[in-house]
C-alpha cells in the first residue's frame, strides 16, 4: 500500500519517517520530496510510503493521521495510484474556440 504524509518538517529524514511507520508493519519503501530536479535539494514536506501489507498500511494512516512529528501535525492518507487520479482529474478544456480558429490579421 502507498501511502501519503504531508505536512512533514523539513528537517524530517527518511530513517525517522520510516520508524514512525514501522511500529505498524514491514515498511518496503520511504521517499521524501526534494526540489532536486531543480538543483537545490531542498525538501518539500511531503513523502511517500509504500507498506508491505494493505492491512498494516490501513493502521498505520488510522493511528498516525493528525499525529504531531517534530512539532507538526502529519497528514496521512493512501496514496492514489497514478492510473486512478489520471482518471479523477477533467481533461483541460478551453472554454474559447480559439485552438479551433485561425487567427485573422488586420
Amino acid at each position: 500500500m502507498n501511502i501519503y504524509v504531508g505536512n512533514l518538517a523539513l528537517e524530517m529524514t527518511g530513517d525517522e519517517l520510516r520508524k514512525e511507520f514501522a511500529r505498524f508493519g514491514e515498511v518496503k519503501s520511504v521517499t521524501i520530496m526534494d526540489d532536486r530536479h531543480i538543483g537545490s535539494g531542498q525538501p518539500r514536506g511531503y513523502g511517500y510510503v509504500e507498506m508491505a501489507s494493505r492491512a498494516d498500511g490501513a493502521i498505520a494512516i488510522a493511528r498516525l493521521e493528525g499525529k504531531k512529528v517534530r512539532h507538526r501535525v502529519i497528514n496521512v492518507v493512501e496514496a492514489l495510484a497514478l492510473s486512478e487520479r489520471a482518471s479523477k482529474i477533467s481533461p483541460c478544456t478551453r472554454s474559447d474556440n480559439r485552438s479551433s480558429k485561425k487567427r485573422e490579421r488586420a
